[in-house]
């Protein structure tokens, strides 16, 4: 009767934290952030990249990244994705007899993998320590190494699977682009758009890559435009060229809540390996749970209350069974 009495009390207990927790004052999901004014990022442009590389060599040589070899002579830089050690890629999309570039059917295509830097990323909200920050001027996802604890929380929380762990050294980081950030005081910008030919890669702020993005769908396919190459605010290095068929669609413009690289494609973005995602960020749900869950130390000390008198109960039981033991004896 004793042990019946403990548990009601118990289980009222529990049920009056659990509705103090229900009635306390909802926690509001908060708005999913958006872009810095003054946000730097790229705008990859997959019709006018020739698959040549140039980007991921250059991108190594600016961060000091050892070469990847996936085939058996080793003579080349032959990454299959990106790593620790390769923060850019160029992935290729083909498909039957692979006549005509950017088509979906008998083409192929070209796509550019690394850091979207997000406007509400994941891996920072994720991030116990802080070692993933978003600049609040440039918006540049950074990682501080120094700050990290190897959780590798951030790698599970990007939705585009970019930051990557070094598994293969004891001090392992993580690794990913960061816009070249460390170059500009030197007065350079992204590697990757620097040494591209055909401005395939190209490097500013946000907002002026998404106006040039949105001209260049615009036009005529077939029709001449003039293409701006490196930055596309910088000293005028651009060139005439046919326009391409694209899709009426600015990869990162919504996806996510917004990305500050931005991409456009003769392709559908599914099929050249981009994640089809919603136009919020999963950063904005989950801590509007967590503090829904947490605020107040509510549901915890709800939960503690349980578990402590589960164990309390069980503990009474094993001493009731000790004394009927010695009773007997």
């Amino acid at each position: 009767m004793d042990t019946r009495r403990h548990f009601l009390k118990g289980v009222l207990a529990s049920g009056a934290a659990i509705t103090t927790a229900a009635v306390a004052p909802p926690v509001c999901a908060r708005e999913t952030h958006n872009r810095p004014a003054d946000a730097l990022g790229l705008l990859y442009d997959a019709t006018l990249c020739v698959g040549c590389k140039a980007c991921l060599t250059a991108c190594k040589t600016a961060n000091g990244l050892a070469p990847e070899f996936s085939t058996a002579d080793h003579l080349w830089d032959t990454p299959l994705d990106t790593s620790a050690y390769t923060f850019n890629l160029i992935k290729m999309y083909r498909n039957g007899t692979m006549e005509t570039k950017d088509a979906e059917v008998n083409g192929y295509a070209f796509m550019q993998t690394s850091c979207m830097h997000c406007a509400d990323p994941s891996c920072v909200s994720a991030c116990p320590v802080s070692a993933m920050t978003k600049d609040p001027v440039t918006g540049i996802v950074a990682y501080d190494p120094d700050a990290c604890v190897g959780c590798r929380y951030c790698v599970v929380a990007c939705p585009f699977g970019i930051p990557k762990y070094q598994y293969d050294s004891p001090t392992g980081k993580i690794g990913k682009c960061e816009l070249c950030r460390h170059r500009y005081k030197d007065g350079h910008y992204s590697a990757c758009a620097e040494v591209c030919p055909t401005g395939a890669t190209l490097y500013g702020k946000s907002s002026d890559l998404l106006a040039e993005a949105k001209r260049r769908i615009a036009l005529k396919p077939g029709s001449l435009t003039r293409y701006p190459r490196g930055r596309i605010s910088g000293p005028d290095q651009s060139y005439e060229a046919p326009v391409g068929k694209y899709l009426q669609h600015v990869y990162g413009e919504k996806e996510y809540g917004g990305t500050q690289v931005l991409k456009l494609s003769g392709v559908a973005f599914d099929k050249v390996g981009m994640p089809n995602l919603p136009p919020t960020s999963s950063a904005a749900t989950s801590e509007t749970i967590q503090h829904s869950l947490y605020g107040g130390m509510l549901m915890p000390i709800a939960v503690l209350g349980v578990l402590g008198f589960i164990a309390k109960r069980n503990v009474h039981d094993e001493d009731d069974s000790a004394g009927n033991g010695k009773g007997e004896k």
